[in-house]
């Protein structure tokens, strides 16, 4: 029997991640839980967020999630999703510089109250919401299906930058170009939210349920 574990530490749409993941038919039970051994046992994990960075980082270490983390991360098929994704870097300019998992190197970064399209000039609105086009910068098990450049739902302020370009699974453009998407070994993450992406959303969500970690 597949399991996955959603990570539960009171920050995330989690409600909406589960059903999405049960609405793909391809796992049998899910784990919307904070409890170390539901998570060390199942077959995937998922880390999603919403919100301010330092209250989802208290959060995660008041409930002793990092050392979970850190340590499921290592062998199971693993997905961060939006805060979640930016959880995993190293620091956060958020809330005047937030310490990170330091699960991969690099730092999430604010837009900036003025943000203006490089390529045009036209002011831009932050936060960065709404339906943004994905380039996929590498082929992944998790794009299987996806057409290139195909429209996911992005809600953020904040944006990470790998300190590898090699960990680039994904771009999008708001201003500047920045990461859609990470992936390194069984770690993929995406900064935008499949679970409100419609059909392209459920098939990273059904591309994950069925991946082995490995690319």
């Amino acid at each position: 029997m597949s399991s996955v574990a959603v990570i539960d530490y009171g920050m995330g749409n989690l409600h909406s991640v589960a059903k999405a993941l049960e609405h793909t038919g391809r796992v049998d039970e899910i784990r919307v839980t904070h409890d170390a051994e539901q998570i060390r046992s199942a077959d995937r994990v998922v880390l999603p967020g919403v919100g301010a960075i330092r209250d989802c980082m208290a959060e995660i270490r008041r409930l002793g999630l990092d050392e979970v983390i850190a340590e499921v991360v290592k062998s199971k098929p693993f997905l961060g999703v939006c805060v979640g994704m930016q959880a995993l870097m190293d620091v956060s300019e958020e809330n005047g510089g937030t310490e990170c998992l330091g699960i991969l190197p690099g730092r999430v970064s604010y837009f900036g109250d003025e943000l203006v399209d490089e390529q045009n000039g036209a002011r831009l609105k932050v936060p960065h919401m709404g339906w943004n086009r994905v380039h996929q910068e590498m082929a992944h098990p998790l794009w299987q299906g996806i057409e290139q450049d195909a429209r996911f739902y992005f809600v953020h302020s904040y944006y990470v930058t790998p300190a590898q370009q090699s960990y680039l699974a994904g771009s999008t453009r708001h201003g500047v170009a920045i990461a859609a998407a990470l992936a390194h070994e069984n770690i993929f993450a995406v900064q935008f939210h499949p679970e409100k992406s419609q059909h392209d959303g459920l098939q990273l969500y059904a591309n994950f349920l069925g991946w082995d970690g490995t690319v």
